[in-house]
Parts: C-alpha cells; structure tokens; sequence
C-alpha cells in the first residue's frame, strides 16, 4: 500500500509501526552518535592541549586556562548531551517494546476482568448439604451432631 508515489508516504512510518523496527533503527542511530562521540571526545581532548598550551606574552602560568575554560566548557557540554542522547535512544526504544507488550496485555486483562465481572454477577450456585432427619430419633445419631446442651444428652452419659 506505501508507494513512493503517494504524497503521504513516509519511509519512518514503517519503522514506527514494528518495535523491532523501531529497535534496529534506534540502534543504528545510536551507533552514529557514539562514533561522532569518539571524535568529539578526540577533538576536546586536543582542543584542550592546544589552547592551554597557547601563551601571551605576559601571561601568569593560570592566564591560558583561563582563557581555555569557556571552549572546554562548551565541548564536554556538547558531550553530555551526546551521552543523554543515546541513552534516550536507548530508553525509547525499550519502551516501544514495552507499549506493545501493555497492548496485548491490556486486551487480556480486560477480557479477565469481563469474567470476573460475571461471575461475580451469576456466582455458582452451591448445593445444600442434604437435610438429616430431626432430632426425633436420637438413639441412631450417637455423633456429633447430636443434642447441644447437657440437658439434652437422654442415654448418653457426660465426660
């Protein structure tokens, strides 16, 4: 149905529609981003040698690290938004996967509580204990369920 010659096509559409997909996707992007990491972790590291290493003349020991800090700032800022970036890459795609899980979830849970519901509407009839005679003949029940005060024991004698 996707054809490149539909206006409304979009070649992520796909990818946001499997969480495998998804998954792969994020992945490549993210080992994009760690490789520009690599570089950029090079590149502040020899930013950082050569502007402490570039003296005026004039200058205390401390004056070319100072003048070194605002751009080292700036790189390691840059850096932990790189890292915060492919952790949420990460992150998302792991909760792609879990937003279909809880999908599939959420139809049987519902289904669950919709039995629960009847039977809890049309509980199970429970059948009687069958009826025992009446205390008439009291000779045949010598058991337990027998006379229930002391009064009551006829031929029987007490403990």
């Amino acid at each position: 149905m996707n054809s490149e010659n539909d206006p409304n096509y979009s070649p992520l559409r796909d990818v946001a529609q499997s969480p495998e997909a998804t998954a792969r996707y994020l992945a490549d992007v993210q080992r994009v981003l760690l490789d520009i990491g690599k570089n950029l972790e090079t590149l502040a590291h020899e930013t950082r040698v050569h502007l402490r290493d570039t003296h005026v003349e004039g200058d205390r020991w401390y004056h070319a690290r100072l003048r070194a800090m605002p751009v080292e700032k700036a790189l390691g800022q840059v850096l932990k938004n790189l890292n915060n970036l492919t952790e949420g890459l990460e992150k998302s795609a792991y909760k792609r996967r879990a937003h279909d899980e809880a999908v599939v979830n959420t139809a049987k849970g519902r289904k669950e509580k919709e039995l629960e519901r009847q039977r809890k509407k049309n509980p199970p009839v429970l059948q009687a204990a069958p009826n025992q005679p009446q205390q008439g003949a009291q000779g045949q029940n010598s058991g337990y369920g027998g006379p229930t005060s002391i009064y009551d024991l006829g031929k029987r004698e007490s403990a």
